[in-house]
């Protein structure tokens, strides 16, 4: 069997099945959250510690001829951040793997570390090493901490995908589609879409609206990253649940409806991906501690559904229900969207 007829959450799958094996370790009794979710967290004294870990690779996730190298600094972290947002936790401190061609400018380094202190300065990172090595192509890859504060019996205060139960409410951070649009954009040297492109450049970690959401008693959330539907789909496969979305409550980027046709913007809207918004299930208690005003730490949020009994996901038009057949990203798989590039 080939990687490419497993698929990436088949490998996954398999890889944590392995590791289950493994000597249990003192580590392992403070493992609060493994593989399958946004991060891992480990209980520590009097707190926990969120670790995530990020790879782009020329030309797989994103274009080394039309991409800034200093914006591709911010992304790098960027990415990190967001998974840190989605459990709800503070990022800390990262390291830094370069793989580099020996022929790589070193200009362009420099302006990858330039993006890389941008982002570190506006996320309250610190970067304090790392690796570096000869490869073939281009790559990236940020090892993130974070931290999180525990209950009063030592359990980590995160949001985790896990966590969903049917009734809850559906609802996403900001707005859907415009960074798929953007590598569009990029790809095809379109004119006036400037704000589509530089959302997919540099994506926004939504790092505050993560941990104000947990504070107001949030329990799951996921970063959309793969798609809207795809995510989605973690969260009800972790949960054990099934999800109803309306269509017509999806937040679509301004930008993208005003740009593109309508069929093209729900496209971009469930499968594109890279938006990094946090999409979260939230009890009607949770809601209403989040205020009246469907705002997240300055941020949008819009209900777009609700979690169900059941499996799969129903997408509800005003003509009834059904079932959307866009997927979104996943290495070694058919599937494409903005985070594939070749």
């Amino acid at each position: 069997m080939k990687v490419s007829e497993l698929g990436e959450f088949g490998l996954i799958a398999r890889l944590a099945e392995a590791l289950a094996a493994q000597p249990t370790a003192d580590s392992a009794s403070r493992l609060a959250v493994g593989i399958g979710d946004d991060a891992a967290v480990w209980r520590i004294d009097g707190g926990a510690l969120i670790a995530t870990t990020d790879t782009l690779v020329a030309g797989v996730h994103f274009l080394p001829e039309r991409t800034p190298w200093r914006d591709l600094g911010w992304k790098a972290l960027a990415v990190n951040v967001s998974d840190v947002a989605a459990m709800g936790g503070t990022p800390d401190f990262a390291l830094v793997t370069l793989g580099l061609p020996k022929d790589t400018p070193v200009a362009e380094i420099d302006e990858l570390y330039a993006g890389l202190a941008e982002a570190g300065e506006a996320y309250g990172v610190s970067i304090t090493g790392g690796d570096i090595v000869r490869a073939p192509t281009f790559f990236i890859s940020v090892a993130l901490m974070g931290y999180a504060s525990v209950d009063a019996s030592g359990e980590p205060l995160v949001m985790r995908r896990s966590a969903a139960q049917a009734g809850n409410l559906l609802a996403v951070s900001g707005s859907l589609g415009g960074a798929a649009a953007g590598l569009h954009a990029l790809q095809q040297g379109c004119a006036g879409m400037e704000a589509l492109i530089q959302r997919h450049l540099r994506p926004a970690a939504r790092l505050q609206s993560g941990r104000t959401a947990r504070e107001a008693g949030v329990r799951c959330a996921i970063d959309v990253s793969d798609g809207l539907l795809q995510d989605l789909g973690q969260i009800c496969r972790a949960s054990d649940v099934g999800a109803a979305v309306r269509r017509d409550a999806l937040p679509i980027d301004p930008a993208l409806a005003a740009a593109f046709e309508a069929k093209e913007t729900l496209r971009y809207a469930v499968a594109g991906g890279e938006d990094y918004e946090l999409l979260i299930t939230v009890s009607e208690e949770a809601a209403e501690r989040l205020g009246p005003h469907a705002v997240l730490a300055g941020t949008s949020l819009t209900r777009i559904g609700r979690v169900i009994s059941g499996k799969g996901i129903l997408v509800q038009t005003k003509k009834g229900r059904i079932s959307i057949p866009y997927k979104g990203f996943e290495h070694f798989g058919s599937s494409s969207n903005s985070r594939r590039q070749r």
